[in-house]
C-alpha cells in the first residue's frame, strides 16, 4: 500500500512540476474530455519513464554498483547522472572514447522506450576555480560539457534535435558539500533528464 501511495505522490508531483515548467495553467472541470485526455497522456508518459528507469538500471548495473552513475526518478523527471570523470578528462569538454559506449546505451533507450519525450542535458561542476584548463569559468566548462553530450546524442546516435536541450549550471546547483573530495566529485557531474511532455494551453 505504501508503494502505491508513493507512486501516486510522484505522479502528482511530476504533473504539477511539468505544468509549471511549461508555464501553462490547467483548470479541471467536471466531465471535461480534454482534461481526462491530458491526464491519461501524462500517466502513459510516466509509465514510459518507469520502464526506461528499469531498462537503464539493468543495462548499467555495473556502473551503478561502482558509483559511476545513478538513475533516479526525481521531481523534475527521470535523471541519469554520470560522474564527470566517467565522460571527460579533468578540465576537458571532449568526450572520452571509453564513454561513448555508455552514451550509446542511454541513446538506445531514448530512441525507443521514451522516443517521444524531451531530454535536457545539464552540466555541473564543483566550486574549485578554473586555473589551467583555458576555460573562463566553471560555468563555461559545464555548458561545453552539456553541449558535447547533446552533440553526440544528436549526430552519432540519431536522437531528434527538437527533443534536446543543453544547460550549464557551473557550481551553482551542488548536490553535496564542496568541502570534501567526495562531495566535489559528486558535484562534478552531467545529468540527462527525461521529462514528460506538456502542451501549452492556447491563449
Amino acid at each position: 500500500m505504501r508503494n502505491i501511495f508513493s507512486k501516486l505522490s510522484l505522479f502528482i508531483s511530476l504533473f504539477v512540476f511539468t505544468l509549471s515548467l511549461s508555464g501553462c495553467t490547467l483548470i479541471f472541470q467536471k466531465d471535461r474530455k480534454v482534461d481526462v485526455e491530458k491526464l491519461s497522456k501524462l500517466k502513459s508518459e510516466l509509465s514510459d519513464l518507469e520502464r526506461a528507469k528499469a531498462e537503464l538500471e539493468n543495462r548499467f548495473n555495473q556502473e551503478i554498483g561502482d558509483k559511476e552513475m545513478t538513475v533516479e526518478m526525481l521531481q523534475k523527471g527521470l535523471v541519469i547522472t554520470f560522474v564527470a570523470e566517467v565522460l571527460f578528462d579533468s578540465g576537458k569538454a571532449d568526450l572520452k572514447s571509453a564513454s561513448l559506449a555508455k552514451l550509446e546505451k542511454v541513446a538506445s533507450v531514448l530512441n525507443t522506450t521514451v522516443k517521444d519525450l524531451s531530454v535536457g542535458i545539464e552540466g555541473h561542476t564543483d566550486d574549485v576555480p578554473i586555473q589551467k584548463s583555458g576555460w573562463k569559468s566553471n560555468w563555461e566548462l559545464s555548458a561545453a560539457r552539456a553541449l558535447s553530450v547533446l552533440d553526440y546524442l544528436e549526430k552519432k546516435e540519431g536522437v531528434e534535435p527538437k527533443r534536446l536541450s543543453a544547460t550549464g549550471y557551473g557550481e551553482y546547483q551542488p548536490v553535496a558539500s564542496n568541502s570534501t573530495k567526495e562531495g566535489r566529485q559528486k558535484n562534478r557531474r552531467v545529468e540527462i533528464v527525461i521529462l514528460p511532455n506538456t502542451t501549452k494551453k492556447g491563449r
